[in-house]
């Protein structure tokens, strides 16, 4: 029996909710927004292959746990499209990039037959454990100076990605009985989520002015975040990056840290791989409990911001 559990937490987004609502450190914060609206394309698309799967599967407790998983994801969905309708209510260019991200999705799932499907959402899934404890456990250098509405949204989607961590495994495996296919995808996967990825940047280029984003677009696309989050370590470089205006988005996570978390993203896509087995960041049992004691979990985290004028 699963032991997931759906929380519809009542999020409310208007249009004075600042595009950048993570000032203090504006690269998290553009990148944060490009992941939730990542998260409405991909997670329709979860719901989609899950749905189209359930028929599939024999045993009844994986049915059981698609049926949680595929509810959980649209509850996360649901609740990033509230805060992306409100920034396209300001910015209307950025309904077309949220549409094409939509679109790309559905043009993956006319062309790749469902064990694809699943292997791919296999194996990102496989990564939000690790990439997400590195996020939870530095809350204080990446959400607490943020708006509240806005992190208080991702620290809740970030944990029930924990919550649910074996889920897409469970019914990849109830599907495909090859360990090593999802394997094999996961380039592909990659591949095809950062491409959605980077087309969200450019959209933000396009369609929200520098004022508003604070700092330029190129900054959080994947390789640049890399080689930034390198050079802000090196003796030299990294006096330089110090002196700029802005931090890279990893800058206050501790390089041990950000090490393990790269060693636990390739140890994901192992075959054999375990997300059972998988440390868990603290706060995500600080989260449940504040949520099982009635606390407003749409204030549980960041701060009191100004809204945008």
């Amino acid at each position: 029996m699963t032991e997931l559990q759906i929380r519809r937490i009542p999020f409310e987004f208007d249009e004075q909710v600042p595009f950048q609502w993570n000032p203090a450190n504006p690269d998290f914060g553009l990148m944060a927004n490009a992941i939730g609206m990542l998260a409405i394309a991909f997670e329709k698309y979860i719901v989609a292959v899950t749905r189209e799967v359930m028929p599939r599967l024999r045993d009844p407790e994986v049915a059981e746990e698609a049926d949680a998983f595929l509810r959980q994801e649209a509850q996360h969905a649901r609740a990033h499209r509230l805060h992306i309708n409100a920034l396209i209510k300001r910015y209307p260019g950025l309904r077309s990039t949220l549409d094409e991200a939509v679109a790309d999705y559905d043009r993956l799932r006319e062309r790749e037959p469902v064990e694809f499907h699943v292997a791919y959402i296999a194996a990102l899934e496989a990564t939000f454990t690790p990439l997400f404890k590195m996020m939870l456990d530095n809350r204080r250098s990446l959400f607490t100076p943020g708006d509240a509405r806005v992190a208080s949204l991702f620290v809740w989607h970030f944990v029930e990605e924990i919550e649910h961590r074996s889920s897409a495994l469970v019914i990849y495996h109830g599907l495909v009985d090859d360990p090593w296919f999802r394997t094999r995808v996961a380039r592909r996967a990659f591949g095809h989520a950062v491409g959605v990825y980077r087309g969200i940047i450019e959209g933000f280029e396009r369609h929200v002015p520098r004022r508003d984003r604070l700092v330029d677009t190129r900054r959080v696309m994947p390789r640049q975040i890399w080689l930034r989050e390198m050079g802000a370590r090196l003796p030299v470089a990294g006096r330089r990056v110090a002196a700029g205006r802005y931090p890279t988005p990893f800058q206050g996570v501790p390089m041990a840290q950000l090490a393990m978390t790269f060693v636990r993203l390739l140890r994901s896509q192992a075959p054999r791989h375990r997300p059972a087995e998988e440390p868990l960041p603290a706060l995500a049992a600080t989260w449940f409990d504040a949520y099982d004691r009635g606390t407003d979990m749409t204030r549980f985290e960041g701060a009191a911001l100004k809204s945008a004028s």
